[in-house]
């Protein structure tokens, strides 16, 4: 399967593109900044552009995002405006140009900040309630949007609403934990955090699932959770000194409340998580490191 690839040379994009390549399908990024395999073919593109010329592929996979670096919460820093633009109307230009162009099935990367915050240990189904608080969030579900409205049974769509996502993505140096890591070694204050996170690998293979089951659905647009655990920042940090032998005092557990994703129907489908085990794995791998 030839397979177009936004946000490529992100930390989610290289974990996609690592998986479709492993898979055995062709990959083009399109994207402003070339990879660094050789593999990968390369189209300059980026969410502004007023055109879009795509080449003749299977599928899109856009997770692409025009953001202050470092930040998707608050990714709109001092240019709220520049912030929907970009990301609104050229995730909408997108999405067209490959229908246009004969591509069959779009997968679009949104992101939890789409549900409603209602201050409870809710369990978020796809069904659950969609009010986003914050100016990404808005981005997200205006992507699903544009999406949803543009599937027939020629073109079908996939959203994947992502939790955090942990992980070395490849050919990288550094991973979301590293500062925090870094902090709690050094005896810093570290605030305590409840969260939900997933693998970059594990999300990943939910993108090549959904892909590869493409012809298996019988709806020409679904919604799929991508979150596999619970995780409060005390537990996380307990494993990385017991790998370690850090002796610096753990932050006390956050007191959440905080939204619980439910994955299951991705589940059926066969998507089948790392949980804690693959969380140790990581851990441990990064403590080998320091």
């Amino acid at each position: 399967m030839h397979v177009l690839l936004t946000g490529g040379t992100g930390a989610l994009g290289r974990f996609i593109a690592a998986g479709l390549l492993a898979a055995g399908h062709e990959v083009t990024f399109l994207g402003r900044t070339q990879p660094e395999d050789t593999r990968i073919r390369f189209i300059p593109w980026d969410l502004s552009a007023a055109d879009i010329d795509l080449p003749d592929a299977e599928a899109l996979v856009h997770c692409a995002l025009e953001h202050v670096p470092g930040r998707y919460r608050g990714g709109e820093g001092d240019d709220p405006a520049g912030f929907l633009l970009a990301n609104v109307d050229g995730t909408r230009k997108l999405f067209q140009a490959a229908k246009t162009v004969g591509v069959r099935h779009c997968v679009f990367l949104s992101s939890r900040a789409v549900y409603a915050d209602n201050g409870q240990w809710e369990v978020l189904t796809e069904m659950a309630a969609v009010r986003p608080d914050t100016l990404y969030g808005k981005v997200k579900l205006a992507g699903e949007e544009a999406l949803q409205a543009l599937c027939t049974e020629h073109f079908s769509g996939t959203t994947l609403r992502a939790t955090g996502i942990y992980g070395l993505p490849p050919r990288a140096s550094t991973h979301k934990w590293s500062e925090l890591f870094f902090n709690f070694r050094s005896g810093a204050t570290v605030m305590p955090r409840v969260g939900t996170e997933v693998h970059g690998e594990d999300l990943a293979a939910a993108v090549q699932l959904v892909l590869e089951k493409g012809n298996e659905r019988t709806s020409p647009y679904e919604v799929y959770n991508v979150s596999d655990l619970l995780l409060d920042r005390q537990d996380l940090l307990k494993l990385y000194a017991e790998a370690t032998g850090c002796k610096t005092p753990l932050p006390p557990r956050a007191a959440g409340p905080v939204g619980v994703m439910e994955s299951g129907k991705l589940k059926v489908l066969g998507w089948a998580p790392g949980g804690m085990g693959k969380l140790r794995e990581f851990v441990e791998a990064v403590a080998a490191e320091n």
